[in-house]
C-alpha cells in the first residue's frame, strides 16, 4: 500500500461480460428439424469477455463499427439487458446487492439516452409526462409538484418550460434528443449511458447537444458511457477511448494517447479512414473485407480476416489485453515481439 492509500474502486467495473442472443426455431423450422433438415436455434455472440472499469466524473468513448456490440454492452451497464456471463459492480459492489438492499438513488443511479431521439419517446405521451412520470413513480417528486419539477429540468437542457404540454412529434430532431436527455437527468443519476446520442443530428445540432453533455458533466458530476461510430465526436467530447471489434475490446488509451500513438491495426485502420483537410493527395484504403459475423465468429483474434499483419498464431490463440504502456491497453499479439 502507498502512503497515499489504495486507489479508489472504479464507479462501474464490468469483469468477463459476455452476452449471447440464441433464438428460437418458428413452427416451420421445428417442422423440419424433426424431418432431419438439420434446422437448429442459431446463436448470436453479441459480447465475449468484456473487461471495463470507469472512474467517477470519467467520459468514456466506446468505438466500433456497426455490429460490434456497442450498444449491447450499453444495455447491460443500464440493466436493460442481464449478461449471459460475467458480474457488474457498482461502487465496488454487484448490482445484485443494490437491487436487494440499496438505496432509491443507487438503482436510479445509471440512466440511458438512446439513439432515435423519436423511437424512444412514447408518441401518445405529452412532454411533461414523458420527464415527469419517472420522478413521480420513484418518488423522487411528489404529483402535485411535477410540473414544476418538469419544466426546471427542461431549462437545465434547453427546451423552454412553456411546451410542456406537446406531443413528441410537434418538436425537431435536436430538441427530441434534448426530451430524451431531460427524461434520463429527471431521476437524478450518476452516469449516463449514451448509446449514438447525437448520430441522428444534423452536424449543427450535433454540436451544441454536445456542449449541452459538457455542460451537465460540469454541473452535475456525472460519468458518461458515451456511445459513437464517430471518432471525431468521441475526440471532442472523451476523456478515453475504448475500441471494440466483433464483441472484444482491443484497444484502450487517453483519447490523446488513442489519436497520436495508436496500437491495434484495427484502430490504425479507424484513424486512417477520417477525412482531413489536407493539401496534399493520399490514398484512402478502406480495411479490407467486411466484419464478420457475430453467429459464426472466427476463432483467435477476431481481426484477423481482416488484419495485414495476421499470423498462425492470431488465427488460432486470442490475444488478451494487457497493458503495453502506462494506461494503454491493447490486444494484439504484435506487441509480444521482439
Amino acid at each position: 500500500m502507498s502512503a497515499t492509500g489504495p486507489a479508489p474502486a472504479p464507479l462501474l467495473e464490468l469483469r468477463g461480460i459476455s452476452k449471447r442472443f440464441t433464438s428460437r426455431l418458428d413452427l416451420a423450422a421445428r417442422i423440419a428439424a424433426r424431418l432431419g433438415a438439420g434446422a437448429r436455434p442459431q446463436t448470436v455472440h453479441a459480447l465475449d469477455g468484456v473487461d471495463l472499469a470507469i472512474g467517477a466524473g470519467e467520459v468514456v468513448g466506446l468505438v466500433g463499427e456497426s455490429g460490434c456490440g456497442k450498444s449491447t454492452l450499453g444495455r447491460i451497464v443500464a440493466r436493460i439487458l442481464e449478461p449471459s456471463e460475467g458480474e457488474r459492480r457498482w461502487m465496488g459492489r454487484p448490482y445484485a446487492d443494490y437491487e436487494s438492499q440499496g438505496s432509491r438513488s443507487e438503482r436510479l443511479a445509471v440512466q440511458m439516452v438512446f439513439q432515435d431521439p423519436f423511437a424512444s419517446l412514447n408518441p401518445r405521451m405529452r412532454i411533461v409526462d414523458v420527464i415527469g412520470e419517472a420522478p413521480v413513480v420513484h418518488g423522487l417528486v411528489a404529483p402535485r409538484e411535477r410540473e414544476t419539477y418538469v419544466a426546471q429540468v427542461m431549462e437545465r437542457v434547453g427546451l423552454d418550460a412553456s411546451l410542456a404540454r406537446r406531443f413528441p412529434h410537434q418538436f425537431s430532431g435536436g430538441q427530441r434528443s434534448r426530451i430524451g436527455i431531460a427524461r434520463a437527468l429527471a431521476v437524478k443519476p450518476r452516469f449516463l449511458v449514451c448509446d449514438e446520442a447525437v448520430a441522428a443530428l444534423d452536424v449543427s445540432i450535433q454540436a451544441q447537444v454536445l456542449n449541452l453533455f459538457i455542460r451537465l458533466r460540469e454541473e452535475f458530476g456525472l460519468t458518461y458511457l458515451f456511445i459513437s461510430h464517430d471518432l471525431g465526436v468521441v475526440r471532442h467530447l472523451s476523456d478515453r477511448v475504448v475500441i471494440m471489434y466483433l464483441g472484444r475490446i482491443v484497444e484502450s488509451a487517453s483519447t490523446e494517447e488513442v489519436f497520436a500513438r495508436c496500437n491495434h491495426p484495427y484502430t490504425q485502420a479507424l484513424l486512417a479512414e477520417i477525412p482531413r483537410l489536407e493539401a496534399t493527395k493520399r490514398a484512402y484504403i478502406p480495411i479490407k473485407g467486411e466484419i464478420p459475423s457475430p453467429l459464426d465468429p472466427p476463432g483467435g483474434c477476431h481481426f484477423h480476416p481482416r488484419c495485414p499483419h495476421s499470423t498462425a498464431r492470431c488465427r488460432s490463440e486470442a490475444p488478451r489485453l494487457r497493458e503495453i504502456s502506462p494506461g494503454h491497453l491493447s490486444a494484439c499479439h504484435l506487441n509480444d515481439a521482439p
